[in-house]
């Protein structure tokens, strides 16, 4: 198996392996998990830090926000907030477009029923 297939099956990274991965030092990593709430990697019995799939990709938004478009830490945490928010919203949208469609669907349902019934009675 080549090796980028076996980093995809990877369930859990190590902190040296996510440090490497964004060209970091583990400390950094360590200091974002205290800083931002959303990062929250297992550990395992001993301590040691067990970052997820779902980990990596909190960890480069972050990395995204703070080294590449230089926001503060304070700021990367607004906009993290805000993606959510927007993100719920996005999600109740959905949610109530979804019921529309069914709403109509259904009144269209019932628009083809009347119709057929109108058609045999001429």
């Amino acid at each position: 198996m080549h090796d980028e297939q076996e980093e995809q099956l990877k369930r859990y990274y190590s902190i040296s392996e996510v440090a490497d991965m964004f060209g970091v030092s583990r400390s950094l990593i360590r200091f974002w998990e205290n800083e931002f709430e959303i990062l929250k990697p297992h550990k395992n019995s001993k301590g040691d830090r067990r970052f997820t799939p779902q980990n990596i990709e909190q960890l480069q938004l972050i990395y995204h926000l703070v080294k590449e478009r230089g926001f503060t830490l304070s700021g990367a945490k607004q906009e993290i907030q805000d993606r959510r928010q927007r993100e719920k919203e996005r999600q109740q949208i959905i949610k109530t477009l979804e019921k529309v469609r069914e709403g109509l669907l259904n009144l269209r349902q019932l628009l083809d029923r009347h119709a057929r019934k109108d058609a045999s009675t001429d």
